[in-house]
């Protein structure tokens, strides 16, 4: 069974930064993408960004363009850099590994989930 840990969540004022990371049970996500998505109150879970197994191929949802950046290491770790944080960012952050090396922007191409970290964020 492999386990997604997401970690560094937090409550932070407007314009602050924090630092998501997500930790395999397994080192299997070395040759997969990995992604983030986010589920705020009462919303579906949206894409928040992606990056392939070669970290190549970046890709960002509209809204967080310029101020988010995903990253991994060779380990299969990945991590989400969060700055400028605004209070609709608030979310539940959950960690995905890819079912193979492109990165999507679609659940449908993630096969594992962590089970999330809570970010809030106040005006």
């Amino acid at each position: 069974q492999v386990q997604l840990v997401e970690s560094g969540g937090g409550l932070v004022q407007a314009g602050a930064s924090l630092r998501l990371s997500c930790v395999a049970s397994r080192r299997i996500f070395s040759n997969n993408a990995m992604g983030w998505f986010r589920q705020a109150p009462g919303k579906e879970r949206e894409f928040v960004a992606s990056i392939s197994w070669k970290s190549d191929r970046k890709t960002y949802t509209d809204s967080v363009k310029g101020r988010f950046t995903i990253s991994r290491d060779s380990a299969g770790s990945v991590f989400l850099q969060m700055n400028d944080l605004r209070p609709d960012d608030t979310a539940v952050y959950y960690c995905a590994g890819g079912r193979g090396s492109y990165a999507s922007q679609q659940e449908s191409s993630y096969q594992y989930w962590g089970q999330g970290t809570q970010v809030t964020v106040s005006s």
